[in-house]
């Protein structure tokens, strides 16, 4: 097979193009907008669908099918009626470290706004999963995840009300969870996580503020303490098109 020189290490094998040749119209389209996405850089607006079509001579199906995939990919986002060129994606890293950690390493500013914090019994299904004894008070925190303001996840938290009793009066909805539990002498020993994609329900898109179409990835996480202790269940949605998971491997 033979590689173009300026393959780039990640890029997709031959561009992505068949062997057979037979390449796709919007794919063709695609490649070029995707072109055009790099010279004018992040906040550049693209020029209208109408005048994409007549530039390369295609239906505007055709273009609009092709910046449907830039949209989903987050190259671009949509900004009124048009559409500009996205920011770089958040590379999140898999590890214990916070949201809040991850974000300010990148130059981006961390925050997250409150939806809901009550408590109920533990049910049978946390339990199980977690160690919990079933019929306990838990908390249930749920918060938007937010990036310089922008809406990029959604959070749940459940941990039992005995290890943090005064949730509900002493913790900031907008700061760190995890730098809360530090402060109160609870700290991470180890976890199990899991990431899968999904699509949004209805609720979980409008709270998000994204189409229940934009693939997600979801994160499942058990944590426990340092003495081996249940400590938190979370489910987490980060926008497809707005995150990326990094992981340092050594054998």
């Amino acid at each position: 097979m033979d590689y173009p020189n300026d393959q780039a290490p990640g890029a997709p094998v031959r561009a992505g193009i068949p062997e057979h040749g037979r390449v796709p119209k919007y794919y063709a389209v695609k490649a070029r907008i995707d072109h055009l996405v790099a010279e004018l850089g992040e906040g550049g607006a693209l020029p209208t669908e109408r005048d994409l079509s007549e530039e390369y001579g295609v239906a505007r199906e055709t273009v609009r099918q092709a910046l449907r995939e830039l949209v989903l990919e987050g190259k671009l986002r949509r900004q009124g009626r048009g559409t500009v060129v996205a920011g770089p994606k958040l590379a999140q890293p898999l590890s214990l470290a916070s949201y809040t950690e991850g974000v300010r390493r990148q130059g981006r500013t961390p925050g997250r706004s409150l939806v809901t914090l009550d408590r109920f019994p533990c049910p049978d299904a946390l339990a199980a999963e977690t160690g919990l004894e079933r019929g306990e008070p838990v908390w249930h925190l749920e918060r938007v995840l937010l990036a310089d303001d922008e809406r990029v996840g959604l959070e749940s938290t459940y941990v039992a009300v005995a290890r943090v009793p005064r949730l509900d009066t002493d913790f900031e909805p907008g700061s760190s969870f995890y730098r809360y539990l530090h402060d109160s002498g609870i700290f991470f020993g180890d976890a199990d996580e899991r990431i899968e994609t999904v699509l949004a329900t209805p609720r979980e898109a409008l709270l998000i503020g994204t189409p229940p179409a934009l693939p997600m990835l979801l994160v499942h996480r058990v944590s426990r303490d340092t003495e081996g202790r249940p400590l938190e269940r979370v489910r987490t949605l980060y926008r497809g098109d707005r995150f990326s998971f990094t992981a340092h491997l050594q054998g």
